[in-house]
């Protein structure tokens, strides 16, 4: 496959950005290029065009997969399988966001609750620790509740609170620096 030069700069970007965002590079560019690509691919076509190995591709591959980004199908008399990335890039979003808070977030919020209830406990008790870990757990608490709110909305009203943005404020009577 032949990449357009527009088509390569966003799979090297999204690559750059993956390892940012602590995703292997390879990982986001084999995503960007099935999310760039009209028909699903099969594996040896990714490794050819990207020029990586095909173990890698297997690899970063299963990873698409878990987080429910990529999914394999079939082509008519092609035993191979084929890969192709989800089209609608706010339920993309969305999956992305719910693996991120599963991953990081949850288990964050587990120690914290623990840690703010030993922190006030026992003659040597912090109080000045106990304070600072009850913000963040109630920022993290406020945030994971508030993303709770945004998940089960659907696509097209998440799309519409989106595109919203400066009109909440007003909304409100929040009145911006």
């Amino acid at each position: 496959m032949r990449l357009t030069p527009v088509q390569q700069k966003f799979i090297l970007h999204w690559g750059e950005m993956g390892t940012r965002w602590g995703i292997n590079r390879t990982v986001a560019q084999i995503h960007a290029l099935l999310y760039l690509c009209a028909d699903p691919l099969p594996a040896e076509e990714i490794a050819a065009t990207l020029g990586v190995a095909r173990s890698n591709v297997s690899t970063s591959l299963r990873e698409l997969q878990a987080w429910g980004i990529v999914r394999v199908v079939h082509a008519l008399g092609d035993r191979r399988d084929h890969f192709e990335s989800m089209r609608d890039v706010w339920e993309m979003f969305r999956i992305i966001l719910e693996e991120r808070k599963r991953r990081e977030i949850d288990p964050t919020l587990t120690l914290l609750r623990g840690l703010v209830a030993e922190a006030s406990k026992g003659a040597h008790a912090d109080t000045h620790t106990h304070e600072r870990l009850a913000a963040m757990l109630e920022f993290l608490d406020t945030t994971a509740a508030f993303y709770d709110e945004l998940r089960r909305m659907p696509s097209g009203a998440l799309r519409g609170v989106a595109k919203m943005r400066g009109k909440i404020g007003k909304l409100i009577s929040f009145k911006g620096a």
